[in-house]
């Protein structure tokens, strides 16, 4: 794929001893050795890899799509994603707008096939991690249930009698709710069926 004009993307966790400008300047000069144009730069400030949305990212993306530029280039990996899954994301995002990606200081360059096949690579490191999480999560599961602890929401016990009586007294379905602090649901349910006075 031929790169012509190129957006840079950066991050800095805090503000506090960081500046993007390091990133920035490594990828302005690299940039002029290949002969491409910056026409944009997103830069996020004070903002965590954890934050699924960063204003200058989703800024970025948008413009992607419109295809204001042939490449993103960032710094490191970790400036782009929050995580394994949402860094594959975002990228095949860029791909799927006919964007490719280069981060600088892991020599990974999508607009070459080496830097495809280190792509497929890191693709199949994600459907490894996100297999793991969910093994963790039904092994973790089942080790409850066999220490018998009980899953889901806490049952809330209502007495059938005193919503009776708040409903005799006129108040509504959401005012009795309320003042027993459950849903409304629940407190039909009880006094429809009174012996099953749980949700």
């Amino acid at each position: 794929m031929d790169i012509s004009r190129i957006a840079v993307y950066a991050r800095v966790s805090t503000l506090n001893g960081q500046n993007p400008e390091l990133q920035l300047n490594e990828i302005r000069e690299y940039a002029a050795r290949r002969g491409w144009e910056i026409v944009s730069e997103y830069v996020d400030l004070g903002i965590s890899g954890s934050k699924e949305s960063r204003p200058q990212l989703n800024r970025m993306i948008q413009d992607a799509h419109r295809r204001k530029f042939d490449a993103v280039v960032c710094w490191k990996l970790d400036r782009l994603g929050r995580s394994l899954k949402h860094l594959v994301t975002t990228i095949e995002d860029l791909a799927a707008y006919g964007v490719s990606f280069v981060s600088l200081r892991d020599n990974l360059d999508l607009s070459t096939p080496s830097g495809r096949l280190m792509m497929h690579i890191i693709g199949a490191m994600a459907q490894f991690e996100r297999e793991l999480i969910r093994e963790r999560v039904t092994a973790g599961i089942q080790a409850a249930r066999k220490r018998g602890a009980r899953l889901g929401r806490p049952r809330t016990y209502v007495n059938p009698s005193k919503v009776q009586q708040m409903r005799a007294e006129g108040l509504s379905w959401r005012a009795i709710a309320k003042q027993l602090r459950i849903g409304v649901g629940t407190a039909c349910r009880a006094v429809r069926s009174p012996q099953r006075s749980i949700q």
